[in-house]
């Protein structure tokens, strides 16, 4: 069967999803920085997500996903043994991976997940990777054993001082960055974080990373809608990223593009679960 949950989890108090899928042929394909599209069924939206673990021997990709509109919440309807209608795959370029040195991985939300194997790459071919993850709290923490394993130092960090440092993830970047050289920051989170993360390596001159996720439809290139300014010119995140040097991201144009239909995404979550 294509595209079967073999695998199901939630994480974060329900609020974000794991699904293992069978797709063999992506997860045959797939690097760390890639993503998938995916479609609940016939009529579905479709949706990329960033791939946050392969297994080729297994045949299986895996995905973590909020609960934030109706796809997303017709998404966490799955369960064990059903199956999504597409699942469109790898797309973007993959990160470069190569030995820079000392790397510092910063991860909020979600974006733990996609920054998962792109740690865990770093971290095989010989880099010394430290990595600072946060959240709100602790209980919306997600991968906090499997981003350990991959990292040679591991930070937490909550805005409420539930677990770890009692603030930002930029609080302890600018510890780790006042204690010595480090070659390569990779920042992926909500747009506001990987911005301060980048104001802040951009005074020091330090490499950054970001991974990018504006509004998408076909993946390929052919709409338009995922473009971006970097560095003063559009591109398009699903064929030119989605990662990009962060020190030249517009992201004050990138927030406003991603609220665009944040209220025709809240109807739509209400009038699905109303229905259900």
């Amino acid at each position: 069967m294509a595209n079967k949950i073999i695998r199901r989890e939630e994480m974060a108090q329900g609020t974000i999803i794991l699904n293992e899928i069978e797709s063999p042929r992506i997860a045959k394909k797939a690097k760390p920085g890639q993503f998938v599209i995916i479609q609940v069924d016939e009529k579905g939206e479709r949706i990329p997500l960033t791939m946050a673990d392969t297994n080729p021997e297994k045949g299986t990709i895996t995905i973590i996903y909020m609960v934030i509109g109706k796809s997303t919440a017709a998404f966490k309807d799955l369960k064990i043994s059903d199956e999504f209608y597409a699942i469109i795959g790898p797309l973007g370029k993959a990160t470069h991976v190569e030995k820079k040195g000392k790397v510092v991985c910063v991860g909020g939300g979600t974006g733990i997940a996609v920054l998962h194997p792109i740690t865990r790459a770093l971290k095989t071919i010989g880099n010394d990777v430290t990595t600072i993850v946060g959240s709100r709290n602790k209980d919306l923490l997600i991968m906090e054993d499997e981003m350990k394993k991959a990292s040679d130092t591991f930070h937490i960090c909550t805005d409420d001082g539930s677990k770890g440092h009692h603030g930002f993830v930029t609080d302890v970047l600018k510890d780790v960055l006042g204690k010595g050289d480090i070659d390569l920051v990779v920042a992926i989170g909500p747009i506001p974080m990987m911005k301060f993360v980048c104001d802040i390596t951009r005074e020091r001159d330090v490499e950054t990373l970001v991974s990018l996720n504006p509004i998408m439809v076909d993946g390929t290139g052919m709409c338009g809608c995922c473009r971006v300014t970097v560095n003063g010119t559009t591109k398009f995140a699903c064929v030119d990223g989605p990662e990009f040097d962060g020190h030249n991201v517009d992201f004050d144009e990138l927030g406003k593009r991603l609220q665009s239909y944040v209220d025709d995404e809240k109807a739509s979550y209400e009038a699905y679960m109303e229905a259900k």
